[in-house]
């Protein structure tokens, strides 16, 4: 039993019948302080809160699409539970087994293993960001993303030639719609094949790469992890030949274990085998030679196979077969836990697939982040990975997965997004507009509006869907969408600062209501709400043919983000919000957001003029940050060449003053960062500006004063 001191609440109670150990099968209960249970993944699910009328939640890395209530492609046994009084605290049990967590309306849960150690740790808070900060101590803080990766991205398969994709890029420039990356899908390769390219279909694809470069933009490709084991290439195939004489792929009974992906018959890397990172390195240097890309998206990495273990079936043994399936999806059937992966009694470096098939998405990101800061030296790597474990946020960014593209997925990705950022992997998105089916224009419309505010912000689609991406659409389409990606872009300063606090403190860019306020009961249950840091709040409207969405604003002031005038001000209540053309968006009083006048990528974005978005509280004081430095450089936090301003604004009777301090000025381009421009809400321009102490000449800056 472990009691919070201060309080006397239980927070973690085993004295409940039913433990059980044994050799592949573990079980153990616990009570819970409340009903009000958050996290667990990765799975789909309606509302961010957990549903413990009897559910039930399989943990096992699976590829699927995400309509399924079943185990997907990560697995992250950590959740949150808020007690009584608004304290909150979390439990993580670090297994990579297969496991099922049971949710019960006691309120319990109880947790069953088919293997390992039962290691649990428990995060005391009180806070909710407390107790992800004190998560994340454990299993590492999230990698900070390169800027451009901040900007729009273009994705889809089926792109069957490079002039396609050059139609795509053609029409999004012409419609003027902000878009810094374009994603390069299996469509690419020579059969299918990691590390080719199809000679034919895309014959001009390095050039046509320098010109994406030229015009300011970057390129991710897909790589899956598989690689080919049939040679039908004209010539050699060097990512076969070498990994088998470094000998870094999966065993079974001393031979390569052989499965079926993409490229047909394939062999399955041992990411976790000392060799592979040479190996790995190898591979993605040379064909960077010929394919300059800028990060890589790892697709597939469950691992995924088109056949159940291998070609050649698995044994019947209990590895394959074990006595109790943790529910995994394809389970119930024949009690096989190996459908659409490898077999479970196969060979690692680092021990049997049963043990550690949860760890291989993990081991890859692991590699390929090390590859990239290999190849690229001096540059932030970009890493896109659809499998995750605890820790992965170290080495990669996130996508939800394949989803659909209809109604109830948009709203579903909001909750999904919030759990990752409880994960430690604050970089996450979903596919924009569905992957799979054909999104409507209002549809797509509202998901635009919504996924300019994912962290990671990606339109993809599947090759039997219609295009999605923006420019697409009609003109009133694109007008309404880019409002809502130019204002993105102007908050980039102020989304980039959650990043670098996220890096280097642990705290969540995209976090629930409930994470700023906690002893508001109102907030436990808001699932379609939610605030990038503690002050924007973004309120979409998620339903078909909808014009209003009813939001909640807790206590406090919140100024339109649009037009710098008080929203709501006293006590947390419900408001009725209009379709005015645009997301609504809040800031919170007490608050300054940095800014940037947006342009079409962030690299000419970032040559604009610098502001202020300053949003007083109840007593006239507003606090904020700033972090910047050249937005691509490796390890800028740890070397500590960057720029950090602390501001703050002050009201004194009818002066008032704004004070910026550097905390660190070692960015060499510091001298250019310009602010010019300035919203005060509801107060007037500041009586005097000061700059480490030094009063500032007001005629530089431009005001733009709301007042109520």
């Amino acid at each position: 039993m472990v009691k919070r001191n201060n309080t006397g609440k239980v927070i973690f109670d085993t004295n409940i019948p039913g433990m059980i150990f044994s050799e592949q099968y573990n079980q153990i209960s616990t009570r819970l302080a409340s009903p009000y249970l958050y996290g667990f993944g990765e799975h789909t699910t309606a509302e961010y809160k957990h549903d413990i009328n009897w559910k039930k939640l399989s943990f096992f890395a699976r590829d699927i699409t995400i309509d399924h209530d079943s185990n997907l492609y990560g697995v992250h046994p950590f959740y949150m539970n808020v007690e009584e009084d608004g304290n909150v605290h979390g439990v993580f049990l670090l297994n990579s087994n297969a496991m099922e967590v049971i949710l019960q309306p006691s309120p319990a849960l109880t947790f069953r293993t088919i293997g390992g150690i039962l290691d649990f740790y428990i995060f005391l808070g009180p806070s909710p960001e407390d107790v992800v900060k004190q998560y994340l101590e454990v299993i590492g803080l999230p990698v900070m993303p390169p800027y451009w990766a901040l900007g729009f991205q273009i994705s889809r398969w089926g792109y069957s030639t490079v002039e396609d994709i050059k139609a795509v890029m053609d029409r999004t420039i012409k419609a003027n719609v902000p878009y810094d990356v374009q994603y390069l899908d299996i469509d690419y390769m020579d059969n299918f094949k990691d590390f080719t390219y199809d000679y034919d279909h895309y014959r001009n694809l390095p050039s046509f790469i320098d010109e994406i470069h030229d015009k300011g933009r970057k390129v991710i490709i897909i790589l899956d992890p598989a690689i080919a084991s049939n040679k039908t290439l004209k010539s050699n195939y060097p990512a076969l030949d070498v990994g088998i004489n470094r000998d870094i792929f999966v065993k079974i009974n001393d031979t390569y274990i052989e499965g079926k992906l993409w490229a047909g018959k394939s062999y399955f890397p041992d990411f976790s085998h000392p060799q592979v990172r040479p190996y790995w390195t190898q591979m993605c240097a040379e064909f960077r030679k010929a394919v300059r890309f800028d990060g890589l998206w790892l697709d597939m990495n469950e691992p995924s196979n088109f056949v159940d273990g291998s070609l050649n079936g698995c044994g019947k043994n209990s590895l394959n077969y074990p006595p109790y399936s943790a529910g995994v999806l394809g389970s119930k059937r024949d009690g096989k836990i190996f459908e659409k992966t490898i077999c479970m009694d196969s060979i690692h470096y680092a021990g049997k697939h049963y043990d550690i098939h949860n760890l291989y998405g993990y081991f890859q990101t692991n590699v390929t982040f090390r590859t990239l800061a290999i190849i690229m030296p001096g540059t932030r790597p970009m890493v896109l990975s659809r499998s995750t474990f605890p820790g992965s946020g170290r080495f990669t960014s996130h996508f939800l997965g394949d989803n659909l593209s209809t109604w109830e997925q948009l709203q579903a990705s909001i909750p999904g997004i919030l759990k990752f950022n409880l994960f430690g992997i604050p970089f996450v998105g979903a596919d924009i507009c569905g992957f799979a089916g054909n999104a409507t224009e209002e549809l797509c419309m509202r998901w635009m509006q919504i996924g300019a505010f994912y962290p990671f912000s990606r339109n993809h689609n599947s090759i039997d869907s219609k295009d999605q991406d923006p420019a697409s659409f009609g003109k009133e389409f694109v007008e309404i969408v880019n409002r809502a990606l130019y204002t993105r872009y102007e908050l980039l300063p102020y989304l980039y600062t959650l990043f670098h606090f996220a890096h280097t403190e642990g705290s969540t860019v995209a976090r629930p209501l409930l994470h700023e306020f906690p002893y508001d009961q109102e907030t436990w249950d808001i699932s379609y709400q939610f605030l990038w840091g503690p002050a924007l709040l973004i309120s979409p409207i998620l339903e078909e043919g909808a014009s209003t969405v009813k939001a909640y604003f807790p206590s406090g002031i919140w100024y339109d983000f649009y037009k710098g005038e008080i929203a709501k001000e006293g006590s947390g209540l419900f408001m009725t919000l209009m379709d005015e053309g645009y997301i609504n968006l809040h800031v919170r009083g007490g608050y300054i957001l940095p800014l940037q006048k947006p342009n079409v990528t962030t690299s000419l974005s970032r040559k604009q003029a610098m502001g202020l978005f300053i949003a007083p509280d109840e007593s006239g004081t507003a606090k904020g940050h700033l972090f910047w430095d050249d937005g691509y450089s490796y390890e800028t936090q740890e070397h500590k060449t960057y720029l950090q301003l602390e501001l703050k604004y002050e009201k004194n009777g009818k002066n008032s003053i704004l004070f910026s301090n550097i905390l660190i000025s070692n960015y060499p381009d510091a001298s250019k960062v310009n602010f010019e421009y300035a919203i005060f809400c509801n107060h007037h321009q500041p009586s005097k500006i000061f700059l480490n102490n030094e009063e500032l000449d007001q005629k530089l800056w431009k005001y733009n004063n709301q007042l109520a």
